[in-house]
């Protein structure tokens, strides 16, 4: 059985449409209608009590949470190009910038957005600026966050840095611009922006 990835292009699903494009694997995009509730069928709630996407099955296999997803599939499909191996050093950075997009870029931006009051010290996300700061670390005089060789962290990290410049949420800082102009490059994140452009035509979305 074909993997199938439960998708709304206006969801974190667009991105895991590039991570299976970049990992090569067969796969079906199984369009659920957000606008209208779909995501919160019983049985979509079935695979992921949240209600969210994206959804990816695997066989038996249940994966949800957009790096989840981006770690497992190239793990499984992509280990050793995509996924540094285990003894392989390069591992703890990979891992590190891989789960600095959902634990504190996301909600650190949404803090800054939404001016939440909170002590720095108590927030997994620390300061704003301290956060900035880090995201150019991870990318500072190199390609992409392992140096020249792109890796899966770069479509977790890198796709939500994509995410937000394009709708102005995060300071589109020269070393931010640089490097998402990089990633556009990549042959699996036209070939996933085409996809995802076929999804909006096919749901009547602008």
């Amino acid at each position: 059985m074909p993997i199938v990835l439960y998708h709304h292009p206006y969801s974190r699903a667009a991105n895991a449409v590039w991570m299976l494009e970049e990992v090569g694997a067969t796969y079906e995009v199984r369009s659920v209608d957000i606008m209208k509730g779909a995501h919160k069928a019983p049985d979509l709630l079935a695979l992921n009590p949240m209600g969210k996407l994206p959804i990816l099955t695997d066989d038996d296999t249940v994966v949800t949470e957009s790096a989840a997803i981006a770690l497992y599939l190239a793990d499984r499909y992509a280990y050793g190009r995509l996924a540094p191996r285990v003894d392989d050093a390069a591992r703890g950075t990979y891992l590190r910038w891989s789960l600095f997009a959902p634990s504190v870029i996301e909600p650190g931006t949404m803090a800054k957005q939404a001016g939440w009051p909170y002590k720095e010290t108590q927030a997994g996300w620390g300061s704003y600026d301290a956060m900035l700061k880090a995201m150019e670390s991870a990318i500072a005089d190199r390609a992409y966050v392992l140096g020249d060789n792109f890796s899966m962290a770069d479509v977790i990290f890198g796709g939500t840095l994509r995410f937000m410049l394009a709708f102005n949420t995060i300071e589109a800082r020269p070393a931010f611009t640089a490097y998402a102009e990089r990633l556009a490059q990549r042959p699996a994140l036209q070939k996933a922006e085409s996809i995802n452009a076929a999804q909006r035509a096919k749901l009547g979305l602008g």
